[in-house]
């Protein structure tokens, strides 16, 4: 009895013991497949931005939509950041795909940093297809830098738009350090090297040089956005204080040039096109 006992007990283990194997075996397999299917797919969970690289080919597709939702920057650092690469690599597939007729950037975007903004904008302006920019609920900041390289600007009336100004602050911990018993030692070969270092005060010197480099890239933004959207520069310039508007001030400052939303976009399309509008999916 107790020798059959143990033959039932060993023949239990030895079933689990497969059980677990042929488990891991199909858990393997799954994990498998879905990394060739992301590889394949071309989707890029890291900054929520996907596509699909045959999307643009589908029968009867002929506008693109590229998405720009979320922090932006040249790559992705946390999550809900979006990479100006895959915003620029939908738009030149885009260009490239003999279907496409038509770019449309649909922006929801509280900024991001100046470069990216700046990539995006040049992206655009590089196109040989009619490019449309869809503000939803805001575009402001490098977002808005983003959006003036397209043709033509639609914001919807409740949206908030603009932001034209450039910040670097930051918060600094001496004095948290201090409550702590922590002491800042500067080993450093240069003068500024230990610039903007959170663990020690900002001297006189440095907050001058931070703030010439941020006023350099501020004008950098209001020269694009002057040059881009025919204003004045001086108007550029009244506006550029980081404050946004809603959609139908920004339309009345001629930051945006129509009011609406995706439908509203469409029509626009049909009639420039000269065909019903399918957006690729």
């Amino acid at each position: 009895m107790s020798f059959k006992l143990f033959d039932i007990k060993r023949d239990w283990k030895l079933l689990k013991g497969i059980g677990i194997v042929i488990i891991l075996i199909a858990s393997l397999i799954i994990i498998k497949d879905e990394i060739v299917w992301i590889l394949d797919s071309g989707e890029d969970y890291s900054d929520g931005y996907s596509y699909n690289e045959e999307s643009f080919e589908n029968e009867g597709c002929n506008v693109a939509k590229v998405n720009l939702h979320g922090f932006l920057d040249v790559d992705v650092y946390e999550e809900g950041d979006v990479s100006s690469d895959s915003v620029i690599q939908m738009v030149e597939k885009a260009e490239q795909s003999e279907n496409i007729k038509a770019i449309i950037l649909d922006i929801d975007s509280s900024g991001g940093t100046a470069f990216a903004g700046e990539e995006v904008s040049n992206s655009l302006s590089r196109t040989t297809k009619p490019t449309i920019a869809l503000i939803r609920t805001m575009g402001l900041s490098s977002a808005y830098w983003s959006v003036i390289g397209a043709d033509i600007i639609f914001a919807s009336v409740n949206s908030d738009v603009g932001g034209i100004s450039v910040t670097s602050s930051y918060v600094d911990n001496v004095k948290k350090n201090q409550m702590d018993g922590l002491n800042y030692n500067l080993i450093s070969s240069g003068k500024y090297k230990d610039m903007l270092n959170p663990d020690k005060y900002l001297t006189y010197e440095e907050r001058a040089l931070a703030q010439r480099d941020v006023q350099i890239v501020h004008d950098n933004f209001v020269k694009a956005v002057a040059e881009k959207r025919n204003l004045d520069i001086e108007k550029v310039k009244a506006l550029a204080d980081g404050s946004s508007m809603a959609g139908q001030m920004a339309l009345e400052n001629g930051l945006v040039d129509r009011i609406g939303d995706m439908f509203a976009v469409k029509q626009y399309l049909k009639e420039i096109l000269g065909e019903e509008v399918v957006i690729c999916q």
